[in-house]
């Protein structure tokens, strides 16, 4: 079956997310992977990664482009990553920031600290056999997970990795590196 994702293209490592899910695809006929900047982008996707950058920059940018409330209608399952797990929270602790409640969970953004305490992680997480290299970049955390959220993974500072319904945030980058188990295990959450 083929699929269609989209890659919310208005800041951040979109290029990265772009690459990863052609290559999460190749086996998949007909699919495709599109960048996407304004709401009717939307139509017909299956899916849409939120790639980190910086969350406040996002935010900013999905209300100029008039994209808030197409994304938190958005009926396909969404794959964020670092500043994308921030917007896709229910509550963030910067005011600067409008998530787009798609998760119900608390995250803080910048967990980690300055851009110098980034850093990699060997990563525990449910549904793969083996640890997943996990890199950490001004990384946010969830402080809490509500009702139907599965935590996938944590750290010491929190939770990094979880899974509702159709959607999964990651603290942390699984486009970079060249390990696609956690974008398989996204279009096997799909269903598609």
């Amino acid at each position: 079956m083929d699929v269609k994702v989209g890659v919310l293209a208005l800041q951040g490592d979109v290029t990265e997310h772009i690459t990863a899910f052609r290559e999460a695809l190749t086996e998949r006929p007909g699919s495709s992977v599109v960048p996407v900047r304004k709401a009717a982008d939307l139509a017909g996707l299956d899916a849409l990664a939120i790639p980190g950058g910086e969350s406040t920059t996002i935010s900013r940018l999905i209300e100029k482009n008039g994209l808030y409330e197409a994304l938190r209608e958005f009926e396909g399952g969404v794959f964020a990553t670092c500043a994308g797990m921030v917007l896709v929270a229910e509550r963030v602790d910067d005011p600067r920031v409008r998530p787009l409640g798609l998760i119900p969970m608390r995250v803080e953004r910048n967990a980690f600290g300055r851009q110098v305490d980034s850093r990699e992680a060997m990563l525990e997480v449910k549904g793969l056999e083996e640890p997943f290299r996990a890199v950490f970049i001004r990384a946010p955390v969830a402080t809490e997970a509500g009702r139907g959220v599965e935590v996938l993974a944590r750290i010491p500072e929190g939770i990094v990795a979880v899974r509702h319904d159709r959607h999964m945030a990651f603290a942390f980058h699984p486009e970079l590196g060249g390990d696609l188990r956690l974008h398989r295990m996204f279009l096997e959450v799909l269903g598609v």
